[in-house]
């Protein structure tokens, strides 16, 4: 089963993915990225797919033109796991 961060654990993973927040409301992480146009913001989004469909996790998301917001949060675990910040650590290698 997946284990739940702990406050402390949460702390340390966070301070390595400056641009990730944590979400309002829900035990998640949280980041939006802009592109310059929707052909690019969509590539990025087929790439996040492939990561998340190895990992067998996946994020939720939305696409406006050229925005792509990701949430992270891991249902299994009732909150942010190791799983989460293992995708966020790999979608900003696309970067």
């Amino acid at each position: 089963m997946v284990k739940k961060l702990s406050n402390a654990e949460r702390a340390d993973v966070l301070a390595d993915l400056p641009a990730w927040k944590r979400a309002e409301n829900r035990d998640a992480i949280t980041r939006s990225f802009r592109f310059k146009d929707f052909s690019e913001a969509f590539g990025f989004m087929s790439r996040v797919a492939l990561l998340a469909e190895k990992a067998d996790h996946h994020p939720e998301w939305s696409n406006v033109w050229n925005r792509v917001d990701i949430l992270l949060t891991t249902h299994d675990a009732g909150g942010l796991s190791m799983r989460d910040i293992e995708l966020a650590r790999a979608i900003e290698g696309l970067l």
